[in-house]
């Protein structure tokens, strides 16, 4: 598997694939298939949760399957990360130069967090808020009475 003191293996969160498929139990009085199909994506997000690992080494984020390495992505590819619903963490996205991964949030997510900031860091700076609306386009003040056009008596 991973040396410890060469990257940060996440540790497994089983709390998003054990909702899922505790929701397919209400939803077998509503519709057996339905139920079926939501228990199984449960089980199946149960068993990658197991067997599925990340481990962030200081230049790549690593996919390893059990002991075995089956991809690695270094973070000099990577355009933007974000982890979706911040409260209720339930996707992870990231962005390289030619692909788009998603990812279900199966490990510890405040852990995810942390090591993003830490080896990839912030990859777009923070957006300015926007401007009001009576401000032009060079960014200077107008004011209200010329934006309104001339009333006619």
């Amino acid at each position: 598997m991973v040396k410890s003191d060469s990257a940060h293996l996440l540790t497994p969160d089983f709390r998003l694939s054990l909702a899922i498929l505790a929701l397919s139990v209400p939803l077998f009085w509503l519709s057996f298939w339905a139920a079926l199909g939501v228990g199984l994506f449960g089980l199946f997000l149960v068993v990658q949760t197991a067997l599925i690992g990340l481990a962030f080494t200081k230049t790549a984020l690593q996919v390893y399957s059990g002991s075995k390495r089956i991809r690695e992505f270094p973070y000099s590819e990577w355009r933007d990360w974000q982890i979706f619903w911040p409260a209720l963490p339930i996707l992870f996205f990231f962005r390289e130069t030619q692909s788009i991964h998603f990812l279900p949030t199966l490990f510890n997510p405040a852990e995810l967090q942390s090591c993003l900031e830490q080896r990839v860091g912030y990859l777009h700076p923070k957006q300015e808020p926007l401007t009001s609306a009576t401000e032009n386009s060079s960014g200077s003040p107008e004011t209200a009475k010329s934006e309104q056009a001339p009333s006619s008596r």
